[in-house]
This record gives C-alpha cells, structure tokens and sequence, in this order.
C-alpha cells in the first residue's frame, strides 16, 4: 500500500462487500460462459444446468446426487476451500424441492461462515472504525488550521515572499487533500441505506451517475494525495537550493515550481484514468485486480519520499557542520539540532520513509494495523503540524498578528477616550452655558477617522495623562495601519 492508500484513509473504509460483489461478478462471468453456454451432452430427461445467484451447477443425471466446490468469491473461502454445497437430482429429471419453501433443495453448510470469521470480522471493523475516527478528526483540525494558516499569510503584505507563496501553495494542496478524503468518505463509504444520505438517494435513482460521482470523488482524491507530495518535494527543493546554491532566479523558480506542484501530478492521473477506464472499469475504481496498474499513482509516491528523505540527511548534515563550525555549546547544539529536526519532518514528510517500502502485499496481522495507524495519523495531522509550524509560531507571522493587535488596542482606547472627553464637556456646556469648541464638527462626528481623532484628543489637556500612556508614534501606526 505504501503511500496513497494509507495516507488517503482509504484501507481504514475498505469495503469487503465491494470486493465480494466484485469476485461474485467474475464467477458469474465464469459460470455463463463456462458452463451455461456450452451445448447440452446430455438427452432426455435430466435436471438442467443454472446459477442460482450463489453457485454455479452443472447438468444432472436423474436420481443422482450433485457436488459443487464452495464458491471462490466468499471472503472465507480459505477455511472452507476443501468444503461442498448439495443437490438432488430426483428420478424425474427435476431438482429436488423443499416442501416447506417451495424451492430447490440445497445443502451448502459446508459453504457457510463460521463463527471464527465473523468474530475476526467483528474485530476489524471496530479497528477500523476507530481509525476512521482518528484520521477524520484529523483531517477536519487540520483543514480549519490551513485555511486561517492560508487567510493569514495573504492578509499581511510584509509575509508576502517566496517562501511564503510556496507555503501557501503547500497549503492548498493539504487542504484539497482533506477535503477530498471527507468528501470520498461521504460518497463512497457511507451508502447505507435508510440513513438519509444524498449518495444512497442518488444510487437508487440513477445507479450510473451514482458511480459516475464515486469515481470522480476517487481521481480527485489521488489527485490531491499527488499534489501534496509533489509540493512536500518543492519544500525540499527549496530549502536545498536555498543552502546549498548562492544565487538563483527566485520568480524562474516559483513558475517551475508551480509546475511541479500542480501540473505534475496530472502526468500519473490521467494515465491511471485511462488505464482504469480501459481495462478496470467497475465500481468506483478502487479495486485493485492488476496491481501494475496501482503503481502508476504508487510509484511517484515513493519517488518522492526517497528525495525528501536524501534531502532531509543532506540538510542535517549541513546544519551539523555549521553548527560546530561557529563552536556552539553541547546543550545549545543539541536543542538547536532537534528543533531543526522537528520542523523539517513534516515541512519534508520523512516520517513516510517508515513503511514506505512496506506494502500490504507484504504486511499481514498486527504489523498491518501497526502501518496502517501511523501512515493515517501523523497523514491526517501533517497539515496541522505544517499550519502551526510554518504560520502560527512563525516570527514574523507574530510580530505581524502583534502590531495588528497594538493597533487595534490603539484605536479602541482612542475612541473611548473620545466618548468620555465629549461627555464630559457637553456636562460642562450644559452647566456654565458656553460652547467649547473642540476641532471641527466633522471630526466629532466622524469618531471612527483616526486622523481627526487624534488631532482633537491631543489638543486637550484634559487627556494627557491617557495619551502618554499610548506609544510615541501612535499616530504613525494608525494612519499607516493596513
């Protein structure tokens, strides 16, 4: 699995009815055109070969007794793989009937599932649920961190640079990717019935644009998984470049960088689109019966957590070596070394190169569960990590949200300052009878222009002792405030 599969939530909602109609549908195919379509060997009377939607039978002598093998598509074929189901040929050339269903006869316990499955079944899906859980909260955190990550980094013209445009752009890509598992999750592993939902509704109404719609949610959802690995590498590319080269055309750059980011996931979509559309084209593409197939999306995946990886050892031991090179103390060495290494795994996503080469093919029992947790936790949060990392503990971004505050602060003790100094002297009017004149009309009836505001406060003495307590430039940060 390695990659998509895990990162994207989609083994935690795997569904093992979706892939037992899939293996139902092929012994079907295999039982028209294997059994049913073949001519007749047999003359007279004799009981006649039919599917009766669960097993396939043959052609039968009368007064015999017929055995199928249990059929391969049941999920718990494994235990029952040397098992058979029973019927009756009776003397009159015609299965035979239970008297108490008026159907045919048959006997397929042997073919049934056991209670050991059932109890494993039971366990996984619990499993599962609760990583559903995990990596929906997940997504959900880290979709509402990106976007006022994102709402922040576009607000502040000062934080407007190339570093930040691709931070941004990084953004976009976890958010696309969250919102593509929710809403993968909603259309695809959510139909059942009786519960309101719009995709069962729609599925009732009109089977093919129901599968039109999970289909398309599955190619956004690769689509947007490609995206983000492909800017997680534009990060390290970028750093790289940034350590490692002196001078560089940074708006050359950013054009192929955008390239990279969005246009190159585009190279493995559409051949997977097509691939699927030719030779796998059922249900909502999420089958995986050719595996050389899957690794059309796989492969670039692991490409890149391979580059990232090698970028990440390069840095550090770059770091390491300018570290020691301006002699900073062991403590200082070390707190600084590990910051930096907290920050660079999820800017880089090194955390996938753990079970990137571990497929599922390969991963069985305990280790699989194991894989399967931590690609969608730390997949579901990395956008969270990035947001806070890269945004909100940011320097800059805090100076900035810090000067927006001190003026806004400002302006709120100003114009209650105004409030007061005004009814204080309409009192004063109202009492001795004179008019005092305080600036112009427009500026007292115009509290909210700063300019005016300031002049009429600081031309009374009355309010000294509050304006000194405001900082010298006051009126520079409110004329120039964005």
């Amino acid at each position: 699995m390695s990659g998509l599969e895990a990162v994207t939530g989609e083994s935690a909602t795997y569904s093992l009815f979706e892939d037992t109609v899939q293996r139902w549908r092929l012994y079907r195919n295999e039982c028209f055109e294997n059994v049913l379509s073949q001519p007749y060997s047999l003359t007279g009377a004799f009981c006649h070969r039919f599917f009766d939607m669960h097993i396939c039978w043959p052609d039968a002598l009368p007064g015999t007794r017929v055995n199928v093998s249990c059929p391969w598509y049941v999920p718990w074929i494994d235990r029952v793989n040397k098992g058979s189901a029973f019927r009756y040929c009776t003397e009159q050339g015609a299965w035979l009937v239970d008297n108490y269903t008026n159907e045919s006869w048959v006997d397929h316990s042997e073919c049934d599932e056991d209670d050991m499955f059932l109890q494993q079944q039971l366990v996984k899906q619990q499993i599962l649920s609760t990583f559903r859980l995990v990596y929906t909260a997940g997504y959900s955190l880290s979709l509402v961190s990106l976007l006022g990550a994102s709402l922040t980094l576009v607000s502040f013209r000062k934080l407007h640079c190339l570093r930040n445009y691709i931070h941004l752009n990084l953004f976009g890509s976890f958010i696309l990717r969250a919102i593509a598992v929710l809403i993968k999750d909603a259309l695809v592993d959510n139909l059942q019935p009786g519960n309101g939902n719009v995709s069962v509704e729609l599925r009732a109404t009109d089977p093919h644009m129901a599968t039109m719609w999970c289909r398309a949610a599955q190619v956004f959802l690769h689509y947007s998984v490609l995206c983000t690995y492909h800017w997680l590498l534009v990060e390290g590319l970028f750093l790289y470049f940034l350590l490692i080269v002196s001078v560089f055309s940074e708006q050359k750059c950013f054009r192929l960088y955008l390239l990279m980011g969005w246009g190159a996931p585009l190279m493995f979509v559409l051949p997977w689109i097509i691939v699927k559309f030719l030779q796998e084209n059922s249900g909502c593409w999420r089958q995986n019966t050719n595996m050389s197939f899957w690794w059309i999306v796989r492969s670039p995946l692991l490409l890149v957590i391979t580059i990232n990886f090698a970028i990440f050892i390069r840095i550090m031991i770059l770091l390491i070596s300018k570290m020691r090179s301006h002699q900073v103390h062991n403590t200082d060495f070390r707190n600084r070394l590990t910051k930096s290494t907290l920050i660079l795994i999820p800017l880089l996503g090194v955390h996938e190169i753990l079970f990137a080469f571990v497929p599922d093919e390969i991963a069985k029992g305990i280790v699989r569960y194991i894989k399967l947790f931590v690609e969608l936790f730390f997949g579901s949060i990395q956008g969270l990590l990035v947001a806070v990392l890269y945004c909100f503990i940011n320097g800059e971004v805090q100076n900035e949200l810090r000067k927006k505050l001190q003026q806004w602060r400002m302006k709120k003790n100003l114009r209650k300052s105004h409030r007061h100094y005004c009814s204080d002297q309409r009192e004063k009017s109202d009492s001795t009878g004179q008019y005092i004149e305080m600036g112009t009309r427009d500026d007292l009836e115009s509290p909210n222009t700063d300019e005016g505001l300031l002049n009429t406060l600081s031309s009374n003495q009355g309010l000294n002792s509050e304006i000194s307590e405001l900082p010298r430039q006051a009126s520079e940060i409110l004329l120039n405030a964005v």
